[in-house]
């Protein structure tokens, strides 16, 4: 269902920018062959183009990232439907998760095989080989979010055949929070290259809108190219990521923009589009440019205050091992992010187009560590730093001082210094009395009834004087371990 959605939407698309284009290349066939080339690329699945200038077949391998929300959402919502049509609350069978993730990854992978096949007849069939790991990588881990989502999230220990060393360790707190901090350093990174490419957009506005008019005359064509623009969104703000930490983005084999410079031959054949117009010119860096260290140091900032947990038995060294691996974490997801957005867009100069995988992510775990580790160990000193007014001698308000100066004191009284109350004696259980059955009564005798007496005269009550009543004094509770304080006599 979820593939069939995903392939209906792409040809639907297809067919109307073919039917509204006015110099169409191919029939309706063709444009379902592209519907489904372009469905495996959403997945990370790399194109072969056969049609080029030079006779060479030419690889398109660069997925628009943002095309790839289609199946992870479809896919993530069937399964998460399917693990809850079986809640069991009306007598039906609950549905084990494992039987919801293999049904839906399933049939998904059958689509997908059915796909493949049927967009090699097309002007841009999908290499077999890579289609055969990227289209089972987006379906599991699309599914398997879904069925996590529908159980309610569960968090539990790891299954018994996981070693026990790993169990110990995932356990601890510390990966949690290197999880996050690294999370937010990366969500930091992506922010600041949003910010790069919509800056670079409205500098160089005049050079975009004139390439985005050149590029063809009719409306079917230029929303066309503004979808494309729209798809690659998430991908430029990698690229601005990969800038600001300094090594870049490849623009084809020796052609590098980076902060210190655009390095790179003069007549670099680049593609005519509205994204490419906001390169920074070719030559050397200048300070606008090198200005955008500050978006790695406000990650490593980032990962540095989310490392700090908030306990004052944790070391200083577990503090800096927290940041470190946070910092590793942001490394991690950022090699990911820019091996994602990256990919060939041709053969020979632009075998390279993006940024490189490697020296991102190490860029942005150096950046990060080396700014996070000293921040987190600084905030860890700020929290648990002792009262203000203490020095170095005193030690009155240091942690632990006020239940050591209780403990003194209860045992300088002898008794706690609260009395305790007595403890009421339980009350005694009562046995359980049987019950009393009835007797049979006899008939009743008849009695004759006496006469009655004559009522003597009315004798008055004498009234007792009254008797003044006498205050009760409370009960005094006993006090153990009080000082009785002598009064002292006013000064005259």
């Amino acid at each position: 269902m979820a593939a069939g959605l995903g392939l209906g939407f792409l040809a639907v698309l297809v067919i109307v920018l073919w039917i509204s284009s006015p110099y169409p290349d191919s029939g309706p066939g063709g444009a379902l062959h592209l519907a489904a080339g372009l469905w495996l690329l959403a997945h990370g699945t790399d194109l072969v183009r056969y049609e080029t200038l030079s006779g060479v077949p030419a690889p398109v391998g660069m997925t628009p990232l943002l095309l790839v929300a289609l199946p992870v959402l479809l896919m993530r919502r069937a399964a998460r439907l399917g693990s809850a049509c079986g809640d069991g609350s009306d007598g039906d069978e609950v549905l084990p998760a494992s039987a919801v993730f293999s049904a839906v990854t399933c049939g998904y992978l059958a689509v997908g095989s059915l796909a493949t096949v049927y967009a090699a007849g097309g002007p841009m069939p999908a290499d077999p080989l890579s289609a055969a790991w990227h289209v089972p990588l987006v379906a599991v881990l699309a599914a398997a979010g879904g069925v996590w989502v529908a159980k309610g999230r569960p968090l539990g220990p790891l299954p018994e055949w996981v070693p026990k060393g790993v169990r110990r360790a995932v356990a601890r707190p510390r990966y949690a929070l290197a999880l996050r901090s690294g999370a937010a350093g990366a969500l930091v990174l992506l922010g600041g290259g949003v910010l790069l490419v919509g800056a670079s957009l409205a500098w160089h506005g005049a050079e975009v809108q004139g390439t985005f008019l050149a590029l063809t005359g009719v409306w079917s064509g230029r929303f066309a190219v503004l979808l494309l623009a729209l798809a690659l969104i998430p991908n430029a703000m990698v690229w601005g990521a990969a800038y600001a930490l300094g090594p870049g983005f490849a623009l084809g084999a020796g052609a590098t923009v980076t902060p210190l410079g655009f390095e790179g031959s003069a007549a670099l054949p680049l593609p005519r589009f509205p994204l490419l117009s906001a390169l920074p010119p070719q030559g050397p860096g200048s300070p606008v440019t090198w200005a955008v260290g500050v978006i790695p140091v406000a990650a490593g900032l980032a990962v540095g205050w989310f490392a700090v947990r908030r306990a004052r038995e944790v070391s200083y060294g577990e503090t800096a091992l927290t940041a470190g691996l946070g910092s590793m974490v942001c490394g991690l997801l950022t090699a990911g992010l820019a091996g994602a957005a990256s990919g060939p867009l041709g053969s020979r100069e632009l075998a390279r187009f993006g940024p490189v995988w490697w020296q991102a992510g190490g860029a942005a775990a150096a950046w990060t560590l080396a700014v996070a580790v000293p921040l987190a160990v600084a905030v860890h000193a700020w929290r648990n730093r002792p009262a203000a007014g203490t020095g170095p001698g005193d030690e009155w308000h240091a942690p632990g001082t006020r239940e050591l100066r209780w403990e003194t004191l209860r045992r300088a009284a002898g008794a706690p210094l609260v009395p305790d109350r007595a403890p009421v004696a339980a009350p005694a259980p009562v046995p359980p009395v049987p019950p009393v059955r009835p007797q049979p009564q006899p008939n009743p005798v008849p009695v004759p009834e006496p006469d009655p007496e004559p009522e003597p005269d009315p004798v008055p009550t004498p009234i007792p004087d009254p008797v003044p009543a006498t205050p009760v004094a409370p009960p005094v509770l006993p006090v153990s371990g009080a000082r009785v304080l002598s009064r002292r006599r006013p000064p005259l």
